[in-house]
């Protein structure tokens, strides 16, 4: 393999790179801040503000792996700038949105460009660093991403507490000038013209389905599980899904290769990666309710009582103290323990913070922000060693897709189960209608019954944050055995050579 030349300019090109990824990151721990302000101001109902998280996540998840094949064959920097333009755009018709629909359109266009600049920073880093210092530069990625998330609540809340709700939006679009100008004139043009075709196929199958599937969970509990509507769009969706399978097993040229999932290994690292985005998003999804709507913190005080988790995040990133714990553990273990140690900080903010309790939370807070730096990184290498070599792109690309579909389901499911058991818990006399939101159970319920209504709804997060906890322990459970069964119950010289790589990378 020819020797890259040191390019004068490449910290420079990473710079721009991590300000590319750092808007994307943003964008979503933002957004979770201020779901309440939009919930009030636009009206909109618990399915439409789930859908204004899982627009953007379902179209980037769909189109991760294709964004991939289009920038290997038309180059990474025309992918990138076009990502900047359609996250740009989407930035701006959004924070001037009128109605929920509106901002779910803008945030699928979103997702577009998100999916652009996600499927190239990667590729661009490979290109411009050499073998010894590439290591460094993703130590730098990774830690730009934790800081995103640890700094994203408290940028939100600082918005919110002296601006409009748009402004979460519109806050994007100056940055993605600023990256635009920058990728042009700084990140050099890349392409393989030997590269796969896009399996456009693929990608339109994978995203009506995940799409169709998720829209029958986030609308079950307002049209009924048993309804035509739900029964029909789930129903559709698992067929869709199934003739994404057929077509994949097909083509010369499958958006993912079924065959990975022969391996355990690669099954179990794949669960793995779906339980901890679940975990992570429909937690903080409902966290930013409970300290709102039921503990009555403003938008700023919630976004900094959410740092602990991603401050811890940042730490064992920057220290590397993560990446050389779970490189002497083997990925079974790793990936259980993190897990395990996710399921526990999620029981700890439902028991412990239930009445109000900060120290309850920032315990739990804690605790999930260690379990993704223990089972994050020991997945992703599972992922990496279980498929072929010439495959690396596509596994990276596969990783960012099971986040955004885990970030989707945790959001879509566990939002579902808190309007279900509000549902069940409001007042005699208030309809089940009202449970679409906190302020709409209220309005209905009238002065004398507000206390129950908080109580009930108090009630329901605090179920819902414990059939997350369930869900995430038994999946890590799961995922640990598939691991071993694939024959990684010990490192073999292989994992041990991905240890001694990630030991460098931390360093």
């Amino acid at each position: 393999m020819t020797q890259l030349k040191r390019r004068g300019d490449r910290w420079l090109i990473l710079g721009v790179v991590c300000l590319v990824q750092l808007v994307v990151i943003l964008d979503n721990t933002i957004l979770n801040v201020a779901i309440p302000s939009l919930t009030e101001e636009l009206g909109a109902t618990t399915s439409q503000t789930q859908w204004v998280i899982g627009a953007y996540s379902l179209v980037q998840a769909g189109l991760l792996i294709t964004a991939g094949g289009f920038a290997d064959r038309y180059g990474r920097k025309l992918t990138q700038m076009l990502g900047l333009v359609f996250f740009g755009a989407g930035s701006l018709a959004g924070a001037f949105a009128t109605e929920p629909v509106q901002l779910i359109a803008a945030r699928a266009g979103m997702g577009i460009g998100g999916a652009l600049l996600l499927a190239t920073n990667m590729a661009i880093i490979v290109r411009t660093f050499d073998a010894e210092e590439t290591p460094k530069a993703l130590t730098v990625i990774m830690g730009v991403a934790s800081l995103g998330l640890a700094l994203g609540p408290v940028i939100g809340g600082v918005l919110l507490a002296h601006f409009w709700w748009g402004s979460v939006f519109l806050v994007n679009v100056p940055v993605c000038l600023i990256g635009l100008v920058a990728v042009a004139k700084l990140v050099p043009e890349s392409k393989d013209p030997h590269g796969d075709h896009p399996d456009l196929l693929g990608a339109l199958l994978s995203t009506v389905g995940m799409t169709a599937v998720v829209y029958a969970v986030i609308q079950g509990p307002e049209y009924g599980w048993t309804s035509g509507r739900t029964l029909l769009t789930g129903f559709g969706g698992v067929l869709v899904m199934a003739a994404f399978i057929l077509w994949e097993r097909r083509t010369p040229h499958p958006l993912l290769d079924m065959s990975f999932f022969a391996n355990p290994r690669f099954r179990g690292a794949v669960s793995g990666g779906v339980l901890v985005a679940f975990g992570l998003s429909g937690s903080l999804y409902l966290l930013t309710q409970h300290l709102q709507f039921v503990l009555n913190y403003d938008p700023l005080e919630a976004g900094l009582r959410l740092m602990p988790m991603a401050l811890t995040l940042v730490a064992l990133n920057l220290t590397g103290v993560g990446v050389r714990v779970t490189a002497k553990l083997a990925p079974p273990v790793a990936t259980g323990l993190g897990l395990a140690l996710m399921a526990a900080g999620l029981a700890s903010i439902a028991v412990l913070g239930r009445d109000g309790s900060y120290p309850g939370i920032l315990l739990g807070l804690v605790l999930m922000g260690a379990g993704v730096g223990c089972a994050k990184p020991a997945m992703a290498g599972a992922v990496m060693t279980s498929i072929p070599p010439e495959k690396a792109g596509v596994g990276s690309g596969l990783m960012g897709t099971i986040s955004e579909v885990g970030n989707s389901l945790g959001v879509a499911c566990l939002g579902a189960v808190l309007t279900v058991g509000f549902a069940g818990a409001l007042p005699a006399g208030v309809p089940d209608s009202a449970a679409r939101s906190l302020p709409d159970a209220v309005a209905a319920a009238g002065p004398n019954a507000t206390h129950q209504v908080h109580e009930a709804f108090a009630d329901s997060l605090t179920t819902a944050q414990l059939i997350g906890a369930v869900a995430v322990l038994l999946g890590g459970l799961v995922a640990s055995w598939l691991l071993r069964q694939g024959g990684v119950g010990q490192p073999d010289g292989t994992e041990q050579a991905d240890a001694t790589e990630q030991e460098a990378v931390a360093a």
